[in-house]
C-alpha cells in the first residue's frame, strides 16, 4: 500500500510538472508574439522614414526646378532674347526662341523630379511579406529560407 501511494504521488508530480511546462511554453509564446509585433511595428516605421526621406529629396528637386525655371524664364528671356533678336534683326522672334528653350529646360528638370517622386515607395512591402509569413512560422510550416531569403 505504501508503494502504491508513492507511485501515485510520483504520477501526480509528473503531470503537474507537464502542466507547468505547458504554461511556461504558452507564456514564452505570448512574449515572443508580443516581441514580434513590436519588431514589425519598428520595421514599418523604418520603411516609412525611408520613404519620407525619398519624398523630401523629390520636393527639393521640385524646388530646384522651379528656381531654375523662373531664373531661365526671366534672365534668359531678357538677355539672350535681346541678343539673338539683335543678331537676326528681329528682337521679338529672338525673345520667343530663347523663352521656348528656357521652358524646355524647366520641363526636363520637372520630369526628373517627377520620376523621383514615382520611385518613392510608401508601401511597407517587407513588413507585409513578413506578416503574411508569420502564421506559417508560428505553426512550424515555414518553407526553408522563408522571409529572410526574399529580403
Amino acid at each position: 500500500m505504501n508503494a502504491t501511494r508513492s507511485s501515485s504521488a510520483a504520477g501526480t508530480a509528473s503531470s503537474s510538472g507537464e502542466g507547468g511546462n505547458i504554461v511556461d511554453l504558452v507564456g514564452k509564446l505570448t512574449r515572443q508574439g508580443a516581441h514580434l509585433a513590436q519588431e514589425q511595428v519598428a520595421l514599418m516605421q523604418a520603411e516609412m522614414r525611408e520613404a519620407v526621406t525619398d519624398l523630401k529629396a523629390a520636393a527639393a528637386a521640385y524646388a530646384g526646378a522651379a528656381v531654375v525655371g523662373l531664373a531661365g524664364l526671366g534672365v534668359t528671356l531678357m538677355g539672350l532674347g535681346y541678343l539673338l533678336g539683335d543678331a537676326i534683326d528681329n528682337v521679338p522672334l529672338g525673345i520667343l526662341i530663347v523663352g521656348i528653350v528656357s521652358l524646355i529646360l524647366a520641363a526636363i528638370l520637372y520630369s526628373a523630379a517627377s520620376s523621383k517622386t514615382k520611385a518613392a515607395n510608401l508601401k511597407p512591402e517587407r513588413t507585409i511579406r513578413t506578416l503574411e509569413d508569420t502564421p506559417d512560422i508560428v505553426t512550424g510550416h515555414a518553407a526553408p529560407g522563408g522571409t529572410n531569403a526574399r529580403i
